[in-house]
């Protein structure tokens, strides 16, 4: 008698939650947690509410499985083994329109805006990601320091904050004025003057 393994979901499961995680991903990116409702989470994947709540419980699981998915696609988007030193700040400045895309970029603001309220479902989440963010980054301009590609007076914490708050502000700005914002061009501008090496 064979012994079942764990259960999988099935391949018709796995494609009916990628299609819940991506209306999901429209209703948050749009409406933040507190704004979207499950029952347009679910006309959105074309589902009914009981229909969805199979499948994600509550609308923080959801949330969760939204962020997830995010994260997995940055992870792939800067690749595998990730990029040290200098080349992973070559990356976070190098145009990329996958890394630009609207609803991504649109999450990442609410997400972090309504994150920081205590009682917020992914409080933690939020201050977690932000914290490896900033200590990746840093460890970045650290390595690139070791390599004398970043200048001496220059603090890698202090770059390391001053960066991703840049980006921040930036991705704001392109949010409300695409035509008008230059967030690559902006980025390099800033990193220049403390780099002994071109980005």
């Amino acid at each position: 008698m064979r012994t079942r393994g764990p259960h999988r979901p099935g391949t018709q499961t796995l494609s009916r939650r990628q299609q819940i995680v991506r209306a999901g991903l429209a209703a948050f990116s749009s409406a933040g947690f507190h704004g979207a409702s499950l029952r347009d989470i679910a006309t959105r994947a074309g589902l009914s509410q009981a229909g969805l709540l199979h499948h994600y419980p509550s609308k923080e699981r959801l949330l969760r499985a939204v962020l997830s998915w995010r994260d997995d696609k940055t992870c792939r988007q800067l690749g595998d083994p990730p990029p040290d030193g200098l080349d992973l700040i070559r990356r976070l400045v190098a145009p990329s329109t996958a890394a630009r895309a609207r609803e991504f970029v649109q999450l990442d603001v609410i997400v972090s805006a309504e994150g920081t309220a205590a009682d917020y479902p992914v409080h933690g989440y939020v201050l977690e990601r932000r914290a490896r963010v900033l200590e990746t980054v840093r460890v970045a301009f650290e390595r690139a320091a070791a390599a004398g590609e970043l200048r001496s007076d220059i603090d890698c914490a202090t770059a390391a904050r001053t960066v991703v708050a840049l980006m921040d502000g930036l991705q704001l700005q392109w949010l409300l004025r695409p035509d008008a914002a230059d967030v690559e061009g902006d980025l390099r501008r800033c990193l220049r003057p403390w780099l002994t090496t071109d980005l």
